[in-house]
Protein backbone atom coordinates (compact mmCIF):
# COMPACT_ATOMS: atom_id res chain seq x y z
CA UNK A 1 0.00 0.00 0.00
CA UNK A 2 0.92 3.63 -0.32
CA UNK A 3 0.29 7.12 0.66
CA UNK A 4 1.09 11.05 1.07
CA UNK A 5 0.96 13.07 3.51
CA UNK A 6 0.49 16.62 2.49
CA UNK A 7 1.86 18.51 6.23
CA UNK A 8 4.10 15.99 7.23
CA UNK A 9 6.27 17.76 8.69
CA UNK A 10 5.13 18.43 11.92
CA UNK A 11 2.09 17.73 14.54
CA UNK A 12 -0.73 14.76 13.15
CA UNK A 13 0.53 14.69 10.00
CA UNK A 14 4.23 13.70 11.53
CA UNK A 15 2.37 10.83 13.58
CA UNK A 16 0.45 9.22 11.00
CA UNK A 17 3.46 9.22 8.46
CA UNK A 18 4.85 7.22 11.64
CA UNK A 19 1.76 4.92 11.94
CA UNK A 20 1.53 4.10 8.21
CA UNK A 21 4.99 3.32 8.15
CA UNK A 22 5.14 0.55 10.84
CA UNK A 23 1.91 -0.48 8.69
CA UNK A 24 3.98 -1.53 5.95
CA UNK A 25 2.70 1.31 3.74
CA UNK A 26 5.53 3.24 1.13
CA UNK A 27 4.57 7.09 2.08
CA UNK A 28 5.15 10.20 0.60
CA UNK A 29 6.38 13.02 3.36
CA UNK A 30 5.03 16.67 1.36
CA UNK A 31 5.75 20.07 3.41
CA UNK A 32 7.57 23.09 3.41
CA UNK A 33 10.01 22.37 5.97
CA UNK A 34 12.30 19.65 4.06
CA UNK A 35 14.89 19.75 6.75
CA UNK A 36 12.20 18.35 8.85
CA UNK A 37 11.16 16.08 6.24
CA UNK A 38 14.46 14.37 6.14
CA UNK A 39 14.98 13.93 9.24
CA UNK A 40 11.39 12.16 9.80
CA UNK A 41 12.03 10.10 6.92
CA UNK A 42 15.60 8.88 8.95
CA UNK A 43 13.00 8.00 12.25
CA UNK A 44 10.97 5.40 10.46
CA UNK A 45 11.30 1.88 8.56
CA UNK A 46 10.21 1.53 4.99
CA UNK A 47 10.51 3.26 1.80
CA UNK A 48 9.56 6.85 2.24
CA UNK A 49 9.47 9.63 -0.61
CA UNK A 50 10.63 13.35 0.57
CA UNK A 51 9.06 16.65 -1.40
CA UNK A 52 9.00 19.84 -0.58
CA UNK A 53 5.91 21.34 -1.85
CA UNK A 54 4.38 24.82 -0.72
CA UNK A 55 0.81 24.24 -1.35
CA UNK A 56 -0.52 27.36 -1.63
CA UNK A 57 1.70 28.42 -4.46
CA UNK A 58 1.11 27.30 -8.54
CA UNK A 59 3.98 24.86 -8.91
CA UNK A 60 2.06 22.32 -6.18
CA UNK A 61 -0.04 20.37 -8.40
CA UNK A 62 2.96 19.71 -11.06
CA UNK A 63 5.30 18.49 -8.03
CA UNK A 64 2.41 16.29 -6.57
CA UNK A 65 1.39 14.76 -9.57
CA UNK A 66 5.41 14.18 -10.01
CA UNK A 67 5.43 12.42 -6.72
CA UNK A 68 2.63 10.02 -7.49
CA UNK A 69 4.41 8.80 -10.92
CA UNK A 70 7.74 8.20 -8.81
CA UNK A 71 5.50 6.41 -6.22
CA UNK A 72 4.21 4.12 -8.89
CA UNK A 73 0.54 5.09 -7.68
CA UNK A 74 -1.10 5.70 -4.64
CA UNK A 75 -3.55 4.46 -2.55
CA UNK A 76 -4.49 7.02 0.50
CA UNK A 77 -4.23 10.47 0.35
CA UNK A 78 -4.01 12.40 3.56
CA UNK A 79 -4.44 16.78 3.05
CA UNK A 80 -3.13 17.53 6.83
CA UNK A 81 -1.90 21.00 5.66
CA UNK A 82 -3.07 24.10 7.17
CA UNK A 83 -2.68 27.34 9.29
CA UNK A 84 -4.22 29.94 11.24
CA UNK A 85 -3.52 32.83 13.29
CA UNK A 86 -5.54 34.62 16.64
CA UNK A 87 -5.86 37.59 14.55
CA UNK A 88 -8.19 40.38 16.44
CA UNK A 89 -6.38 43.11 14.49
CA UNK A 90 -7.64 41.93 11.37
CA UNK A 91 -4.47 41.73 9.32
CA UNK A 92 -5.07 40.97 6.43
CA UNK A 93 -2.19 39.28 5.42
CA UNK A 94 -2.81 36.47 8.42
CA UNK A 95 -6.19 36.47 7.23
CA UNK A 96 -4.69 35.85 3.32
CA UNK A 97 -2.56 33.33 4.24
CA UNK A 98 -5.25 31.34 5.94
CA UNK A 99 -6.99 31.29 2.97
CA UNK A 100 -4.23 30.56 0.26
CA UNK A 101 -3.40 27.26 2.21
CA UNK A 102 -6.70 26.09 3.88
CA UNK A 103 -9.02 26.87 0.94
CA UNK A 104 -6.90 27.47 -2.18
CA UNK A 105 -4.14 24.62 -1.75
CA UNK A 106 -6.40 22.14 -0.24
CA UNK A 107 -8.51 22.48 -3.08
CA UNK A 108 -5.65 21.92 -5.56
CA UNK A 109 -4.23 18.92 -3.48
CA UNK A 110 -7.52 17.40 -3.51
CA UNK A 111 -8.47 18.41 -7.36
CA UNK A 112 -5.02 16.39 -7.99
CA UNK A 113 -5.74 13.22 -5.90
CA UNK A 114 -9.32 12.90 -6.91
CA UNK A 115 -8.34 13.37 -10.86
CA UNK A 116 -6.17 10.19 -10.24
CA UNK A 117 -8.47 8.50 -8.52
CA UNK A 118 -10.80 8.74 -10.64
CA UNK A 119 -8.70 7.70 -13.33
CA UNK A 120 -7.53 3.99 -11.49
CA UNK A 121 -10.96 3.57 -10.35
CA UNK A 122 -10.39 3.44 -6.45
CA UNK A 123 -8.44 5.36 -4.05
CA UNK A 124 -8.95 7.24 -0.04
CA UNK A 125 -9.10 10.46 0.47
CA UNK A 126 -9.03 12.22 3.92
CA UNK A 127 -9.60 15.58 4.55
CA UNK A 128 -8.14 16.92 8.07
CA UNK A 129 -10.59 19.85 8.78
CA UNK A 130 -11.70 20.76 12.47
CA UNK A 131 -14.18 21.29 14.88
CA UNK A 132 -14.37 24.77 14.46
CA UNK A 133 -15.66 24.11 10.94
CA UNK A 134 -19.49 24.13 12.50
CA UNK A 135 -19.99 27.48 13.77
CA UNK A 136 -18.39 31.14 12.93
CA UNK A 137 -15.08 31.96 14.32
CA UNK A 138 -13.01 34.21 11.63
CA UNK A 139 -11.37 33.03 8.92
CA UNK A 140 -9.86 29.85 10.12
CA UNK A 141 -13.33 28.71 11.11
CA UNK A 142 -14.75 29.60 7.53
CA UNK A 143 -11.79 28.06 5.63
CA UNK A 144 -12.13 24.16 7.52
CA UNK A 145 -16.08 25.02 6.93
CA UNK A 146 -14.71 24.99 3.48
CA UNK A 147 -13.07 22.10 4.01
CA UNK A 148 -15.77 20.22 5.46
CA UNK A 149 -18.50 20.85 3.17
CA UNK A 150 -16.29 20.09 -0.18
CA UNK A 151 -15.65 16.94 1.54
CA UNK A 152 -19.22 16.47 1.80
CA UNK A 153 -19.61 17.15 -1.59
CA UNK A 154 -17.07 14.70 -2.99
CA UNK A 155 -18.54 11.97 -0.79
CA UNK A 156 -21.92 12.62 -2.59
CA UNK A 157 -20.70 12.65 -6.10
CA UNK A 158 -18.50 9.42 -5.47
CA UNK A 159 -21.42 7.73 -3.67
CA UNK A 160 -24.16 8.84 -6.39
CA UNK A 161 -21.77 7.88 -9.29
CA UNK A 162 -21.22 4.53 -7.87
CA UNK A 163 -17.30 5.24 -7.95
CA UNK A 164 -14.90 3.06 -5.69
CA UNK A 165 -13.75 5.92 -3.84
CA UNK A 166 -13.12 6.72 0.08
CA UNK A 167 -13.74 9.98 1.24
CA UNK A 168 -13.13 10.90 5.10
CA UNK A 169 -13.46 13.92 6.74
CA UNK A 170 -11.74 14.00 9.98
CA UNK A 171 -12.79 16.77 12.46
CA UNK A 172 -10.51 17.27 15.38
CA UNK A 173 -10.81 19.13 18.70
CA UNK A 174 -7.74 20.73 20.13
CA UNK A 175 -4.80 18.83 20.25
CA UNK A 176 -1.67 19.38 21.59
CA UNK A 177 0.36 20.62 18.36
CA UNK A 178 1.18 24.39 17.29
CA UNK A 179 -1.96 24.78 15.86
CA UNK A 180 -3.65 25.07 19.36
CA UNK A 181 -3.83 28.44 20.19
CA UNK A 182 -5.78 30.43 22.72
CA UNK A 183 -6.09 30.41 26.35
CA UNK A 184 -9.38 28.52 26.77
CA UNK A 185 -8.67 25.06 25.77
CA UNK A 186 -9.99 22.26 27.00
CA UNK A 187 -10.00 18.48 26.32
CA UNK A 188 -6.48 18.63 24.38
CA UNK A 189 -5.54 15.65 23.44
CA UNK A 190 -1.82 14.35 23.23
CA UNK A 191 -1.01 14.89 19.32
CA UNK A 192 -0.50 10.33 19.10
CA UNK A 193 -3.86 9.71 20.53
CA UNK A 194 -5.25 11.58 18.15
CA UNK A 195 -3.33 10.22 15.28
CA UNK A 196 -3.98 6.64 16.50
CA UNK A 197 -8.01 7.40 16.44
CA UNK A 198 -7.40 8.93 13.10
CA UNK A 199 -5.87 6.10 11.59
CA UNK A 200 -8.56 4.11 13.13
CA UNK A 201 -11.36 5.87 11.22
CA UNK A 202 -9.31 5.76 7.69
CA UNK A 203 -8.83 1.81 8.74
CA UNK A 204 -12.74 1.63 8.98
CA UNK A 205 -13.06 3.80 5.65
CA UNK A 206 -15.80 6.25 7.65
CA UNK A 207 -16.99 8.85 6.31
CA UNK A 208 -16.74 11.76 9.12
CA UNK A 209 -15.16 11.92 12.19
CA UNK A 210 -14.74 13.68 15.72
CA UNK A 211 -11.35 12.95 17.27
CA UNK A 212 -11.38 12.44 19.86
CA UNK A 213 -14.49 11.03 20.28
CA UNK A 214 -15.88 13.46 23.57
CA UNK A 215 -15.85 16.06 20.96
CA UNK A 216 -19.26 14.03 19.53
CA UNK A 217 -20.89 16.27 22.69
CA UNK A 218 -18.91 19.84 21.73
CA UNK A 219 -19.70 19.33 17.71
CA UNK A 220 -23.89 18.22 18.77
CA UNK A 221 -23.97 21.23 21.36
CA UNK A 222 -22.49 23.92 18.68
CA UNK A 223 -25.09 22.38 15.97
CA UNK A 224 -28.08 23.45 18.03
CA UNK A 225 -26.69 26.40 20.56
CA UNK A 226 -28.56 29.37 19.73
CA UNK A 227 -26.59 32.27 19.27
CA UNK A 228 -27.17 34.10 22.12
CA UNK A 229 -25.32 31.21 24.34
CA UNK A 230 -22.73 31.17 21.78
CA UNK A 231 -21.98 34.89 21.18
CA UNK A 232 -21.65 35.36 25.03
CA UNK A 233 -19.79 31.73 25.87
CA UNK A 234 -17.43 31.11 22.69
Amino acid sequence: MKAIVIGASSGIGKELVKILAKEGYEVGLVARREDLLISLAKQIHGKTYVRKVDIALPDAIEKIETLIKEMQGVDLAIINAGIGFLNPEMDWKKDKATLDVNVIGFAAMTNVFMRYFLSQGKGHLVGISSIAALRGGGIYSASKAFVSNYLEGLRHSVVKGGKNIIITNIEPGFVDTAMAKGERLFWVAPVEKAAAAIFKAIKKKKNHVYVTRKWCLIAWLLKFMPNCIYDRFF
